[in-house]
Parts: structure tokens; sequence; C-alpha cells
């Protein structure tokens, strides 16, 4: 495993390896803003205010003389505090409620007369031995404010959704390098602003702002590393950056255990990657964008740039390149009559014939069924007993090695080899889960883990397997869509981490069914590994009946000339998408 990791490495040249560092690194700020909330939105123990000062606090058989002294001991949110202020009122506190006795001779836990209920118009107490403030105890988002809570994670989600359309297709227009610059910038600066917010609403909107830049970064990042890196480190380089979001999840963890004051906490997780937004705007664009926008001068002094920084004597012209691959263009049109590669292709292309869209389907709940379960795997491990910080460091340090074998094995056993038993085997771990007792908190966060690692192989692989299913005429649309249904799974994870409440093993049995539902579908996809790309619709049906269409001619996508010199600087000359 490692070997393989030095090998990519070491296939990267240095102008590449420099630029490749630098957005992926960027990426960490992504899995932090994505987890950030885990430690930002908790809702610590509490109770209704009172009006008064208190001489004496009473909790069962425990008496103390200040309400902190009793949160040690509070086990249920059944639970009630009674309490006895200065001018002798008794008062008994419940989460949402509380009530004052109409009699009050002596103190005692147990009352059986009457007692009159009133609101919690007097703010609520809150238990701040862990964290000394959150979202939720600054803006008392409990009782019938609880809701607003857990639209949290939600409407960031949401974020995430559309950022990641919106800046995708500025990034095809304006170019990668704008959108890098403008997202990174943005990520610094919505991320120190959610710091100071003055209101829950304030707070929702700049974190739905934030979530789009750190989704449209995302999006970009991969695009324009996969345009930078040769075709030979594209699968390793675009798994990695996967793995520096994990190490985003990992920071979270231990900023949230150094800092328990939710706007420090902030700031401290929007600082994490300031250096590169001070040295972004060094990074070049791809000479690819350049190339498609009839820039051939800026592709040109990129190619010359990339030629000093690797050494290279003889760096390739872009006037040569052009002339190659016209002819290829001139060729094609020559040997193939066809006027499908020239029509204008729609989401229904998908679905046009039942081979097709069997596959998609698919396809779509394997993208689902990978955010989902990465998701709610990563919310829930706050919530598994024991550390909670080292259960989020632990959940994101597990997928650093899942990366490395999911290279490995859709290389060596194939992409739908791969793919099928690790759903399967997520699926049994979630099943696993259910039966172990709830005292083994060690046991119970090793199977989260592996779970998550599963899930982990999982959907780092269905990106680059998406784009071998399909034809080239429909083969970004079809990423596209199956990006669109991932950041479907990831608005809806929060609410199925909130169906703990109804059973506590709600999540986990439906990221279970859907994950032995996928494997299982899986096994009708056709096997990628060792076979060309198709560019028709037809050519990708034929390949899931395991047969060679012999009824198209397949044009030539780039020449072999053309390719190699574009391989000796590192750089791809089709991205095949995010």
């Amino acid at each position: 495993e490692g070997f393989s990791s030095v090998k990519f490495f070491l296939s990267l040249y240095r102008f590449q390896a420099c630029v490749y560092f630098a957005s992926a690194f960027q990426s960490m700020s992504c899995g932090i803003h994505y987890l950030a909330s885990v430690f930002m939105a908790v809702t610590p123990n509490f109770v209704c205010g009172f009006p008064g000062n208190v001489s004496s606090v009473l909790f069962h058989n425990s008496s103390a003389s200040n309400i902190e002294d009793i949160w040690t001991l509070w086990t249920s949110t059944e639970n009630y505090i009674v309490v006895q202020l200065e001018n002798g009122e008794i008062w008994e506190l419940d989460q949402c409620s509380r009530s004052k006795r109409e009699v009050s001779v002596d103190l005692a836990y147990e009352f059986q007369g009457n007692k009159s209920e009133f609101p919690c118009s007097d703010g609520f107490l809150y238990d701040d031995t862990k964290w000394k403030s959150t979202v939720v105890t600054q803006w008392d988002l409990v009782c019938d404010r609880e809701w607003l809570a857990k639209l949290i994670q939600p409407t960031f989600m949401l974020g995430v959704l559309i950022g990641a359309v919106i800046f995708g297709d500025i990034a095809d227009r304006l170019g990668r390098q704008r959108v890098i610059w403008f997202t990174s910038a943005g990520q610094f600066v919505f991320g120190i602003a959610v710091a100071f917010t003055f209101n829950y609403y304030s707070f929702v909107v700049v974190r739905f702002l934030l979530a789009m830049v750190s989704s449209g970064y995302l999006v970009v990042a991969f695009v324009y590393v996969t345009e930078f890196v040769g075709i030979k480190a594209r699968t390793w380089a675009s798994m990695h950056v996967h793995a520096f979001f994990a190490m985003g999840i990992m920071i979270v963890a231990l900023v949230g255990f150094l800092v328990r004051t939710w706007w420090v906490y902030q700031i401290f997780l929007s600082i994490a990657t300031f250096p590169f937004v001070l040295c972004c705007w060094m990074l070049p664009e791809t000479p690819f964008w350049l190339l498609s926008e009839d820039r051939y001068e800026d592709a040109q002094k990129v190619i010359d740039t990339m030629a000093r920084w690797n050494r290279v004597s003889t760096p390739c012209k872009v006037s040569e390149l052009c002339s190659v691959q016209q002819d290829d263009v001139d060729n094609s049109r020559t040997d193939d009559s066809d006027t499908s590669s020239t029509k204008k292709h729609n989401i229904l292309d998908l679905f046009c014939n039942w081979q097709i869209a069997r596959r998609t389907i698919t396809v779509w709940l394997i993208w689902f069924t990978g955010s989902l379960g990465y998701y709610v795997f990563s919310l829930s491990s706050v919530s598994l007993g024991g550390n909670e910080y080292l259960n989020l460091f632990l959940i994101g340090a597990v997928e650093l090695p899942c990366y490395i074998i999911a290279c490995i094995a859709m290389d060596k056993l194939g992409r739908r080899n791969t793919l099928i038993p690790f759903l399967i085997l997520s699926a049994l771990i979630c099943v696993l889960i259910m039966f172990i007792p709830q005292d083994f908190n060690v046991l119970i966060i090793l199977a989260n883990m592996a779970g998550k690692f599963c899930i982990g192989v999982a959907f780092g692989l269905i990106y680059l397997y998406t784009a071998e299913l399909y034809p080239t005429i429909v083969r970004s649309l079809a990423v596209g869509s199956g990006s669109m249904m991932c950041r479907v799974g990831s608005v809806v994870a929060p609410f199925c981490v909130y169906l703990r409440s109804v059973w506590i093993f709600m999540p986990l049995l439906l990221v279970g069914i859907m994950a032995l539902l996928s494997g299982i579908l899986t096994i009708m996809l056709p096997e990628t590994l060792g076979k060309p790309l198709t560019n028709t619709l037809v050519e990708a049906t034929e390949m899931g009946r395991n047969k060679k269409s012999c009824s198209e001619k397949t044009p030539p996508a780039h020449s072999g000339a053309a390719l190699e010199k574009i391989e000796m600087f590192g750089q791809e000359t089709v991205s095949t998408d995010k």
C-alpha cells in the first residue's frame, strides 16, 4: 500500500506536485466546515430558568448550594431539579417547563401537593462543564425552538448542493483559476463571519453562503487537479483529494477538544487553511481550459512555465498540438457521418433504453447511499459514547487507508468486484452494530469505523466508475447527475441521524438497507477495468451485454502524438469530471 502511494507521488512532476498539494491542502477546509456543526450545535443538559437567587438545590437524594454541582448527576432528560429560592419559594425545574409549589414547608424532592405550571420565561440554565457556549445555548434553540437547531446541518448541505451546481458551471465559463481564488477567499471570509453573526437567522444565512463556496471549491478542485496531473496518476490524484477532506474532519475533532466556545472554535477552524488563501493567487489557469477558450498564447505561457519547473528542454508548442487535434477532428468527420456526437443531450438520454436506464438507477442509488452512509457515520460518531472528540478523529482517520485500498483494489480486482463486497459488507456491519451491547463502547466505535471504511471505499470508487460506465456524449451528464444524487444524500443524512430519537438504531438500519440494495443491484453493472471508454450509447449498451459493437466506428478522441506531449508535463487533455 505504502509503495503504491510512493509511486503515485513520484509520478507527479515538480510543477504538478506543487499545484496538486496546494489545491488538495485547501480541501481540508471543506472537510472542516462540512462537519463543524457536530460540536458547534451541541445541545447540553438544560432546565428552565427561575426568578430569583438560589439558596439550595435538590436532585433526588443529593443536595447542593448551586445548580452547577448537580449536572454531574444528571442522567436523563426526564429528570427534574428542585430549587429553593432566597425568598422561600420552591420550584421544580424540568427541561421545557417549571412549576411552583403552592405550599412550601420542607424542601423535598417528591411533592404531592398543588403546583402551578409556568412557561420558561426566564430563559434556560445550561450545563457548561463540557461546552462553555454553543449556538444552541447562545440563542436558546431548545424545546419549541429545537427544530431550528436541527435545521443547521440540513441547510448547510442544501448550500453544498446549490454551490456545486453554480460554481461548476461558472468554472466552465470563467475558468478554474478564478473560481479557486473566489471560493478559497470566500471560505475564509464567510468562515470568520459566521463567528460574528448576531442572531440565529444571520448565522444560518452566512453558513449557507459558506457551504456554497466550500462545495464550489471541492467540485472545481477535482477538475483542476485532474487537468494538471497525468493520465497515469489521475485515479490516485482524485482519491487523495478525499484524503485531505478526511484530514479536515480530524482537525475539527482536535480543535473541538481544545476550544469549547463556539465562536472561538469557528475562528480557529477558519484560519486553519489561511496560508493557502495568501498564495492561491499564484496558481495558474489550466492549459486545457485556456485551449478550449482559444487563448493559445496564455496556454503556451503556462506550458513554458511547467517546462522550466520540470526541467524539460523541449516543451511542446501549442500550435503543433492544435494542428494535430484539428487533423483528428477532420478524420473523425470523414470516417463517421453519424451526427449523434453533435446532438444536444439531456437527462433523458440516461434512460434511452432498458440497459442504460437500469444502469443509471443503480449508479444514482450508489451515489445516494455512499453520501448518506458517509455523513450518517460521521455525524453519529459524537453520540457513540466514550470520548466524542476521539470518536470523530478516528472516523476521519479511518478514511486515509480506505482510499489507498480502494485504488489498489479497483486496479487489481476491478471496479465492480471492489464495489459489491464493500457495499454488502457495510450493510452487514450496520446490522452487527445493532447486536453489540451498549456498554461495549470500544467495540461499537471500532464497528462504526469499519462501517465508515467500507462506505468510504465505495464512495471514493463511484466517481471514476460512473465516468467509465457511460459514453463520451453523456459522460459529464452522468457524473453530474450522480453528484446531484450525492448532494441529496448529504441533505437527507442529518434528518436520518435525528431518527435516533425514535430508535437508536434507525439511522444504521436505513443505511444498511440502502447499502445492501445497492450492492445487489451493482451485480448487474458491467466491469470496466481494462476496457476502452465508449463514445456512443450503442457501445455503452453493448458493453453491458458483454459484446463488442461493430455497428459503429469509434472516432479517435485524441491523437497519440498530442497525448504524448501533454503527458510529458503530466497534464490530461480531457477532464473526466468530478
